[in-house]
């Protein structure tokens, strides 16, 4: 009998206090379908990988030609994080982590002139992309 009440007052508490949908705005298929658009995907989430335009080799050797270093003997890599947008240009760029002497704004610049990307894409419509790159600096 004692289980019975306890497991009663268990039920009716969570009844109590459950959430509801009650006092929250509806949201319409237009505002679902601006947030959707707005939305920022990771690379592992996405069914194809946004891409520079001639594949990986084509990117290093972009890096390879436009990074402008001051300091010949520095190396190490410089990690950077950006948004490919549905149009293939970049966007939001950061630097998580560089090496000093400029090399995150120098980074920046590059990245800045790179030409537009192959956007990612899921469930065959292009989408937003967060992507992280490291820059390799010698």
């Amino acid at each position: 009998m004692k289980k019975f009440l306890l497991l009663i007052l268990i039920c009716s508490a969570q009844n109590i206090f459950s959430q509801s949908d009650e006092g929250r705005p509806y949201i319409s298929d237009a505002e679902r379908a601006a947030f959707e658009e707005n939305q920022i995907y990771n690379t592992a989430g996405i069914e194809v990988k946004p891409e520079f335009p001639g594949g990986q080799e084509a990117l290093e050797h972009f890096l390879k030609d436009n990074f402008k270093n001051a300091e010949k003997d520095l190396k190490g890599k410089v990690y950077a994080t950006f948004i490919v947008e549905r149009n293939g240009s970049l966007s939001d760029i950061k630097i998580l982590r560089d090496l000093g002497y400029g090399t995150g704004a120098e980074a920046i610049r590059v990245l800045k002139k790179s030409p537009n990307w192959i956007p990612g894409k899921l469930k065959n419509k292009t989408v937003r992309v967060l992507y992280a790159l490291p820059i390799v600096v010698n």
